[in-house]
């Protein structure tokens, strides 16, 4: 039985001035799935992640989650269940990292729950609960990258957006980065839309894989850049968008 779908966009256009950034771009997320999107700067994939959290208007189009439309102010977003971790982190340095968990569960005003979703992201990230009463502008990148992540946790998302998460952090920080983002799908059921430029564990760790720099149908190993070659793509019919930014959806085989 085929899951739910939880978020559908549909001929989606949205300009930033007079540049077409997102050209009616069409795909779908279903509940429970890790989908990737990877491609070049530019390509639009920020933008798109931007638009479904509410940070940017669309110009034509739609943008369906769990059914109904989907917010166009981020308040409204998070209310629903959408929560992005931006581009960059973006915690606030002059909190601590418990008031950066706080700021996430500004919805909840029942102590207990969040005395809950505090215990659920100090066992995810241990080294939070070491660093509760510091700075999050103390941190390293990648606890800062954790915060991030931690504090999107407190939200209780539906749907979790990453935008570049392993952006600037070490390679081992990387491997246990995307660890977590596996354990968030799989242990608490949390959908995950994630935006890479490393395109090789993003597709590694994703159920599905979304080209943004190929505006025909294409498999992977035929999309320019580095992303041929290492795994092989099967199209999805219904999901392809013809023009430019366009996205290409393609279901991920690793190769042996």
């Amino acid at each position: 039985m085929p899951n739910k779908i939880l978020l559908d966009i549909k001929d989606l256009d949205v300009y930033y001035g007079g540049i077409h950034a997102l050209h009616r771009i069409n795909m779908v997320v279903e509940q429970g799935e890790i989908v990737s999107i990877i491609g070049a700067n530019g390509a639009g994939k920020s933008t798109l992640l931007n638009t479904i959290a509410g940070d940017k208007d669309k110009k034509n189009g739609a943008i369906i989650f769990e059914g109904a439309p989907a917010p166009t102010r981020a308040h409204q977003s998070v209310e629903r269940g959408i929560v992005l971790v931006p581009e960059g982190r973006r915690i606030f340095v002059n909190l601590t990292v418990k008031e950066n968990l706080r700021a996430g569960a500004f919805l909840e005003k029942r102590n207990g729950i969040v005395n809950d979703l505090y215990t659920e992201v100090f066992d995810l990230f241990p080294r939070l609960k070491e660093r509760q009463n510091q700075m999050g502008g103390t941190l390293s990148g990648g606890e800062q990258q954790m915060l991030a992540v931690g504090r999107a946790m407190m939200a209780r998302p539906k749907l979790m957006m990453l935008d570049e998460p392993s952006l600037g952090l070490a390679p081992i920080v990387i491997d246990e980065m995307f660890e977590k983002i596996q354990q968030i799908n799989r242990d608490l059921g949390t959908t995950i839309l994630l935006v890479e430029q490393n395109a090789f564990i993003a597709l590694e760790v994703a159920h599905r894989g979304l080209c943004a720099e190929c505006g025909t149908h294409c498999h992977a190993r035929q999309c320019p850049g580095p992303y041929g070659g290492s795994y092989r793509a099967d199209d999805l019919s219904g999901n392809q968008v013809r023009g430019e930014s366009a996205i290409c959806a393609f279901k991920i085989e690793l190769f042996s």
